[in-house]
Parts: structure tokens; C-alpha cells; sequence
């Protein structure tokens, strides 16, 4: 059964677009990385028996990665997908029963390949959703073999811990916090700068 789960392509790709809001390059090319790290590390039921088996990292916030997502059922909320802003359209699987895991990037080369594959009166966006689908996975990807070193706070679950920022007193999970020049465990926001701007309180 979950091995005609993964097989079924079309109806994977169906399914994520609805998910996503539409069906495009991103999540055809998701959904074959999604079905590609599944396999080679041994994971059959992403989202049944093996659903607490597997760790995603993904290198992109993109449409590649909500295909990443439908597929294996992994979610940052229960910290089975973990993001890594490289901007890169590559993800990696981690069996963490086996400890097997593959890094899986997007060849470059296979936006060119949609172009000789099918004739201009096909639409550019058609001919990379057919291209993604359709072509052998080598011909479409990187595929490394690699190692994860992982920590307790990394792993899903319950936090492992929590302290208050000695600068701002906001609660920081999961070593998440640094040490600063005054020795103080402070959150990263306060240890490096904030990515936004506090504005003056209206009246």
C-alpha cells in the first residue's frame, strides 16, 4: 500500500499542488526529491510507521519545499523539517533509525534539458513541469551520501531546555541561546542584532 503511495507521482504532484495552491515546477521537482530521499534512505510510510523515523532539512523557501512537506508529512512545528536559508533547491533525508542519510540538489543543468526535450510550441513552464517529471532522477539531481552530527536539541519531541534572555527576559528553547562579552546567556536577537526595527508605541 504505502509503496503505491510513493509510486503514484500524479496523484502526489495532485495532491501538493492543492496543498500549495497550484501546481508548478517547485513541487513536481519537490515531489520527485521528496520520493527520491524516501527511497534511498528506506523510509516506505513517511506519513504512517516511519513518520517519526525521518528528519528533512531543506535549503530553500520555496515551492520545492512545500512539495518536500506534503510528501514526507515532515513540519517544522514538530520539528521533523528543519530549514536552512541557503537558498539553494536541495534538501537532505535522515533515516534516524539507520542513521542514513542523502543530500539531494537540483542539477542546474536540468532547466536546459526542458528546453531540448520539448519543442518551443510548448510553454516554459510546461516543459520544466514535464522535464521534472518524467526525466531519470540522475539526470535531474546531485545525490551525496553524507553524515548528520546531531545534538539532543535537535531532536524532535519536548524541549530539552529552556532559559530567559538575561537582555530582554524572552523565553529561548532548546540551546537556541549564546553566551555574551558580559558571560550572560542571552537569545541570538540580542546577541546579534534584531531583523526587524522596534517602532514608538501609538498613543
Amino acid at each position: 500500500m504505502q509503496a503505491d503511495y510513493l509510486a503514484n507521482l500524479d496523484a502526489l504532484i495532485e495532491e501538493c499542488g492543492s496543498l500549495h495552491g497550484h501546481v508548478c515546477p517547485g513541487q513536481v521537482l519537490g515531489v520527485r526529491m521528496a520520493v527520491l530521499g524516501c527511497r534511498l534512505t528506506g523510509i516506505e510510510d513517511p506519513r504512517g510507521v516511519d513518520r517519526k523515523r525521518l528528519l528533512v532539512w531543506v535549503e530553500i523557501d520555496r515551492c520545492v519545499t512545500d512539495a518536500v512537506s506534503a510528501v514526507t508529512s515532515v513540519r517544522l512545528g514538530k520539528r521533523s523539517l528543519k530549514f536552512l536559508n541557503y537558498g539553494k533547491v536541495a534538501a537532505t533525508f535522515l533515516n534516524l533509525s539507520e542513521g542514513l542519510a542523502f543530500r539531494i540538489a537540483a542539477k542546474e543543468e536540468s532547466r536546459e534539458l526542458a528546453d531540448a526535450l520539448y519543442p518551443a510550441g510548448v510553454g516554459k513552464k510546461e516543459r520544466q513541469m514535464l522535464t521534472y517529471r518524467d526525466l531519470d532522477a540522475s539526470a535531474l539531481f546531485k545525490i551525496e551520501s553524507v553524515r548528520l552530527e546531531l545534538d539532543e536539541f535537535e531532536m524532535p519531541g519536548r524541549p530539552r531546555g529552556r532559559i530567559s534572555c538575561a537582555e530582554c527576559g524572552e523565553g529561548v528553547n532548546d540551546g537556541r541561546d549564546v553566551v555574551d562579552a558580559l558571560n550572560r546567556r542571552v537569545c541570538r536577537p540580542c546577541a546579534f542584532g534584531l531583523y526587524y526595527q522596534r517602532t514608538p508605541k501609538a498613543d
